[in-house]
């Protein structure tokens, strides 16, 4: 049971570690407005893709993991 409780601690911390990200990628400058994002604005529709942020992302993420893993 111990070893839930610490798995079920470290998936709570690395949750909120995710939504304070979420909130603050979006005071970033470049955040959504690198090269690679595809917005389509039409009369009623806005189509918003965030193709190069979310690439950036995962490899900053995969860094974190991997340096994580390594010096664990």
């Amino acid at each position: 049971m111990a070893e839930l409780g610490r798995m079920l601690i470290l998936l709570g911390a690395v949750l909120i570690t995710t939504g304070l990200v979420i909130l603050g990628i979006q005071k970033l400058p470049f955040s959504g407005k690198l090269p690679g994002d595809i917005l389509i604005k039409k009369e009623h529709f806005t189509f918003y893709f965030p193709l190069a942020t979310g690439i950036i992302i995962s490899i900053l993420i995969s860094l974190i993991l991997y340096l994580i893993g390594k010096f664990r």
